[in-house]
């Protein structure tokens, strides 16, 4: 199927685009609205200083080199020696000034810049973090990771150090066109005779220049998830030998970056080399034209030499111009990939009115509830808010878990076990139906309140790039030392800690590479265990593990689901056997519920389930499990 060709966007676009940035990002910049003002002061007073600069040269010319007896008005009764050193000294002055000015503006445009930049980026990180898990499931990490640290950052050109500059230049040129019409208003029109052309070509090849730097970014992302998936994956990527076609698949999309990003530089080289050709055509016009009019005395050779240097100067906004178009190009682009970002509201918020969840007793009910998730695909066609392609996950699930009890998910893989959880934790919304604590509807409750009456242990459990003690303490605000001990005791990882370099102190490698997938887990445990909740929801703690690691962990588990509310997925149906209530989830329903004796005697799918398993583990070879409970 042949793809359609996207419509180049105009150059008049980018100005609305540029305006809309900047008005978003207004609430940053406004703080610093005083710091900015100044810093447009101190670029104004350069602006007119480089206004200056070409008329003592004028004076040396005409007053001093020229026959100081023609010399009028101010410089008539000044000898040539005097006027000589006041020249010189005028000079001086003027860079000084010019440079101070400079200084002050580019240092305050910075300051500017940065200080906006951490604060949208921090906005941004957080507004991410608010984002539901359909919407991260719709992304890809490289991408968000690019537009939290390289998109924001050119966002910086936006609100300071690009559009600013570029601003005090198209006034610089007013000033001096200006005083060109008033030096010679012939000369002037004839010097700008290439004007059109100029804007003619900077028009064509800006634009071309804005639509590579869009694509270089969508490649950039596109590489950044590559590398960002592949590093993740790592362990199996190295496991199958797949290291050459991920370095294949990277390398193709840096060689397509580079060859956007080499394409975007020849364009702004020729947009340069281009005003040069026609800043030279200017001069030559202008000495031509002007050389007649000083032969015939109608101009002095000052004038004709400010005219000129007024000339160059004017075409320096272009210049400059030349050099921004590719930055403000790719801030646009990298602004606007912000905003969509902020813009994009949490599928999953707060009512107006919700209330704060106290300590609750544990009780939980499904009602009638059905979920679907999105297809990836098509919500990435239609947007991050778009239904996309339902994909039924439950359907009319209803289930009643009492306060302290212990309940099993058990059933096929993509039965729908893992959703359950997720719901209770409002990491997704129903779509019908209703999932309530304590007999309301979790959703007349704030998130932060319900997820804090609960402690999570998943399949796979998150260790951060810090220490031992780091990890454990995070899930407890104010956490003791001595409750760290303990929970590390509850969760029978405290005896491994300390026999490791550096017990309690030792650092953590990224995601737990540092330690067995048994230790993982039990920090995981010790984490949850802290938090001291009422509700305790387990997802395949004891996947991968091997028997004496499942030992320990499995024994943690038991003193950790004390006299809490425990829903724990898992396909080791002899721990699953020894929950108060099982309930057998396929194909998104709940087929079966029941205590194990009530399920085996009714010989059922839990019931054949169970009888496979069990003839599994008691083959040679196989693995006899642990139970849950003493």
């Amino acid at each position: 199927m042949s793809r359609k060709k996207r419509p180049k966007p105009k150059l008049k676009e980018i100005v609305p685009k540029l305006s809309h940035i900047y008005a978003y990002f207004w609430p940053q910049i406004k703080p610093y609205r005083w710091r900015l003002m100044s810093a447009l002061g101190a670029l104004a007073v350069s602006v007119f200083i480089r206004l200056l600069e070409p008329w003592p040269l004028k004076i040396f010319l005409d007053n001093v080199l020229g026959d100081a007896a023609n010399a009028q008005g101010v410089f008539a009764n000044w000898q040539p020696r005097e006027l000589l050193m006041a020249v010189a000294v005028a000079m001086v002055i003027i860079a000084v000034i010019r440079s101070l000015s400079e200084y002050f503006s580019r240092v305050g445009f910075f300051v500017v810049g940065n200080r906006v930049v951490m604060k949208v980026r921090d906005r941004l990180y957080r507004h991410m973090q608010r984002l539901s898990l359909g919407f991260h499931s719709r992304s890809r990490s490289g991408d968000l990771i690019i537009r939290v640290t390289r998109d924001v950052s050119l966002v910086r050109d936006v609100t300071a150090t690009a559009i600013m500059p570029l601003v005090a230049s198209s006034s610089m040129l007013l000033g001096m066109v200006a005083v060109m019409f008033f030096l010679s208003w012939q000369l002037t029109l004839l010097a700008l005779v290439t004007l059109p052309l100029f804007w003619l070509t900077t028009f064509r090849l800006g634009k071309q220049i804005r639509e590579s730097a869009k694509k270089q970014r969508m490649r950039e992302s596109a590489m950044a998830s590559t590398a960002s998936e592949s590093l993740i994956a790592i362990r199996m990527i190295k496991a199958m030998g797949l290291e050459e076609r991920f370095a294949d698949s990277f390398g193709t999309k840096n060689a397509q970056s580079q060859k956007e990003d080499l394409r975007a530089s020849r364009l702004s080289v020729r947009l340069g080399r281009t005003i040069d050709v026609l800043l030279a055509i200017s001069s030559a016009i202008v000495i031509w034209f002007g050389g007649k009019l000083a032969l015939a005395g109608d101009m002095s050779a000052g004038d004709i030499v400010v005219f000129l240097t007024y000339l160059k100067r004017s075409f320096k906004p272009a210049q400059e111009f030349a050099k921004y178009v590719a930055r403000l190009s790719k801030a646009a682009a990298a602004g606007e990939r912000v905003i969509e970002i902020l813009e994009t509201r949490p599928e999953i918020r707060d009512k107006a009115d919700a209330v704060e969840l106290d300590r609750c007793t544990g009780s939980i009910r499904f009602n009638e509830v059905s979920f679907s998730y999105k297809s990836p695909e098509s919500a990435a066609s239609k947007g991050d808010n778009a239904p996309g392609t339902p994909a039924k996950v439950l359907d009319h699930v209803s289930l009643a878990i009492k306060p302290g009890q212990f309940v099993s998910l058990v059933g096929p893989s993509g039965g729908g076990k893992s959703t359950i959880i997720a719901l209770i934790l409002r990491l997704f919304e129903p779509e019908r139906g209703s999932v309530t604590v304590d007999e309301t509807d979790i959703r007349e409750f704030t998130i932060q309140s319900l997820r804090a009456q609960t402690s999570s242990v998943m399949q796979e459990p998150l260790l951060l790039a810090d220490t031992v003690y780091g990890n454990i303490a995070c899930a407890a605000e104010d956490a003791t030392e001595s409750e760290v001990l303990e929970a590390a005791r509850l969760a029978n990882a405290h005896e491994f800690i300390q026999q490791i370099p550096g017990g309690y102190d030792a650092k953590i490698g990224e995601r737990g590479a540092t330690l067995s997938r048994g230790q993982q887990q039990r920090i995981a445990l010790a984490r949850a265990a802290i938090r001291r909740t009422p509700i305790l929801l387990l997802d395949e703690p004891t996947t991968g593990l091997d028997e004496e690691s499942e030992s320990k962990v499995v024994d943690a588990l038991r003193r950790l689901s004390s006299g809490r509310t425990t829903i724990m997925a898992t396909h080791n149906l002899t721990m699953a056997s020894q929950a108060d209530r099982i309930f057998f989830v396929e194909a998104g329903r709940i087929v079966e519920q029941g205590s194990h004796p009530e399920l085996i005697a009714k010989k059922g799918r839990y019931a054949t389930w169970y009888a496979r398993q069990q003839s599994r583990n008691q083959r040679p070879g196989g693995t006899q499990k642990f139970s849950v409970v003493s």
